[in-house]
């Protein structure tokens, strides 16, 4: 990781605290306060790195003839230097589309987004590792790698099917986005799209509820026996974005011990490092410390934060919530450990789940019509 004390070096950065200069500064103990704040963000990350929620790098990749993310690339958001820069050790790595999918072309779309990603992770082997558990999670974490998880995927490639769902998951898909079908619609889920929910649970996927109707989340934050993801989505008493969430939604979340990853994403949470510590705030405060995560969203084509551009910047907004007086426990939580409890959680309730019952065999047209 660079040097903290160059990266941080904007008065709003740490506390208002000026770093640059030991000799001119005229407080030596406000200096020592900063380069202490300074070296509690470097001491976190190195035991709690960030597990970012959502980046769009494969889709990124698809568009470039040549890259190396181990060296380091400019064309993209994201690479392996500035991963480690910014502590992330694990990453979601979104199959969603850009706009609506041709007819018939969302799965194909996906399937060869996760032929992409084995295929990087195979050439980037000393930055890389593919990753499904929450135990290959760590593993990856042990041997200096970035662990990379395949998910969100949108639920249009499951095409109505269960058995799909089982292939996708095979392949290595943890996370499904629930909007965007039939059975999650405005009125909620259908009796179809519970089954799929309950599927899901019994092969330990987690239900992404970004972008779903408001009565969507309410059913599956009933129906899921795991916790659910919003991979990308800040308080919408902040931000009026469709995929931010009121703060009823928000309160319910947090009973059912799910995610609200905040995004760092401009048109979600305002476009300052402010603005999202202002929702991360917001979130804790509503659904408690076990609730919120982080997703940088990079390579999504959003626009970014001020000073939070690339992932690189994550030390950046954790010394501003320790400027606000997050405790480092609840900090140690927003970066690593609510993601890990959520993957953890999941794989039990798999395991438990498919010792009751086998794969589902029903189809969209006997629950619904």
């Amino acid at each position: 990781m660079a040097d903290l004390q160059d990266e941080l070096h904007d008065t709003s950065e740490i506390g208002g605290l000026p770093v640059e200069d030991p000799v001119d500064d005229p407080f030596p103990q406000a200096y020592a306060a900063a380069l202490d704040a300074v070296d509690r963000v470097r001491a976190l990350l190195a035991e709690h790195p960030v597990a970012d929620g959502y980046s769009a790098l494969s889709w990124a990749l698809r568009k470039l003839s040549w890259y190396d993310l181990e060296l380091g690339d400019s064309s993209v958001d994201t690479d392996v230097p500035r991963l480690r820069e910014g502590h992330v050790g694990a990453l979601l790595w979104s199959l969603h589309l850009p706009g609506e999918p041709a007819a018939g072309r969302a799965l194909v779309s996906t399937l060869e987004q996760l032929d992409l990603i084995r295929s990087v992770v195979r050439g980037h082997p000393e930055g890389l590792r593919l990753a499904r558990t929450a135990g290959q999670v760590i593993d990856a974490r042990n041997c200096g790698r970035v662990a990379v998880i395949p998910g969100p995927a949108p639920a249009a490639a499951l095409g109505d099917s269960v058995a799909i769902l089982r292939v996708l998951h095979s392949l290595g898909v943890r996370v499904v986005t629930l909007a965007g079908t039939s059975w999650a619609s405005e009125a909620g889920l259908s009796r179809f799209g519970e089954e799929v929910v309950r599927e899901m649970n019994r092969l330990g996927v987690l239900a992404d509820l970004s972008g779903a109707s408001d009565a969507t989340i309410a059913r599956a934050l009933r129906l899921s026996r795991t916790p659910v993801l919003c991979t990308r989505s800040g308080a919408r008493a902040l931000c009026p974005h469709p995929d931010n969430l009121p703060d009823e939604l928000l309160g319910g979340l947090g009973a059912a011990k799910g995610l609200c990853m905040v995004p760092l994403a401009a048109d979600r949470t305002g476009p300052r490092l402010k603005d999202v510590a202002d929702h991360l705030d917001h979130v804790r405060n509503l659904a408690g410390p076990d609730c919120v995560a982080l997703a940088g969203t990079y390579d999504s084509g959003a626009d970014h934060p001020q000073d939070l551009a690339d992932p690189s910047c994550y030390p950046r907004l954790i010394a501003e919530l320790l400027r606000r007086g997050w405790p480092e426990a609840d900090l140690a939580l927003l970066t690593w450990g609510n993601v890990q409890r959520v993957l953890r959680s999941a794989d039990f309730a798999a395991r438990t789940a498919q010792e009751r019952r086998g794969p589902s065999a029903a189809t969209i047209e006997e629950l619904d019509g």
